[in-house]
């Protein structure tokens, strides 16, 4: 059972969070050997709009990888909607992040010589989006965005926020139950992070579970729920 003191723990019986972790300490051999998270215990439900603060160094990086299923914990359990992931195998864990959760980085990761379209597209090859499907889905994630406009443009030609919605279209085109969004305004000036920023929070409004991992604190502060980490440690702020 979870502790009582878990962050974001209701003490009402509830279906699964779409997120759960136990006890998680993810550690990396030395000497010293570094503990980049330390017994974390954390509760994310369906809908939720979480903000994860701290400056570098601070176990943000481990936090993703881990949440995002790209790495493991060394002690402790993660559950993602009820399943227990140390389970699965890597071949299933793939499937599941190719399913169930989305990414948006700072640094975009589009490809350069592909369109606007076909980068959304790539997408839906790996998380499971019926082939008859794709297409549709692709252009209906990129409307959502607002840039319908720009489906044969190269990357190269949009601007940083315009690249940064193609790269959100890219991350909901398989409909994820979590979005993990690292440093997502950390290329972009003020005007446009705000509106990167309305962003999320409309398709948030939409339903969608939410993840910002970030230094900004005005971003951060932007979140329903806020959780700052340090030392690899979490405590949730008011």
């Amino acid at each position: 059972m979870i502790s009582p003191g878990a962050i974001g723990l209701s003490s009402s019986v509830e279906t699964a969070p779409v997120v759960e972790l136990i006890n998680v300490t993810r550690s990396f051999p030395g000497p010293p050997e570094v503990q980049a998270l330390r017994a974390v215990n954390l509760r994310i439900d369906a809908g939720d709009y979480l903000s994860i603060v701290g400056p570098s160094g601070s176990g943000k990086s481990t936090m993703l990888n881990v949440l995002g299923l790209l790495d493991r914990p060394s002690v402790g359990e993660y559950h993602l909607d009820g399943q227990l992931t140390s389970l699965l195998s890597e071949d299933d864990r793939a499937a599941v992040r190719g399913g169930s959760i989305g990414f948006v980085f700072q640094a975009f990761h589009l490809l350069p010589h592909r369109s606007v379209l076909d980068n959304v597209l790539l997408a839906t090859l790996y998380n499971g989006v019926p082939r008859a499907e794709r297409e549709h889905r692709a252009r209906a994630a990129l409307d959502r965005v607002g840039l319908n406009h720009r489906l044969n443009f190269l990357p190269g030609t949009l601007s940083g926020g315009e690249r940064q919605r193609v790269a959100v279209a890219r991350a909901v085109v398989s409909s994820p139950r979590l979005l993990l969004a690292d440093e997502p305004t950390g290329n972009l000036d003020a005007t446009t992070s705000g509106e990167v920023m309305n962003l999320f929070e409309e398709l948030h409004a939409d339903g969608l579970t939410l993840v910002i991992i970030t230094h900004d604190v005005a971003v951060a502060e932007r979140a329903q729920r806020r959780v700052r980490i340090a030392d690899g440690q979490l405590s949730e702020l008011a």
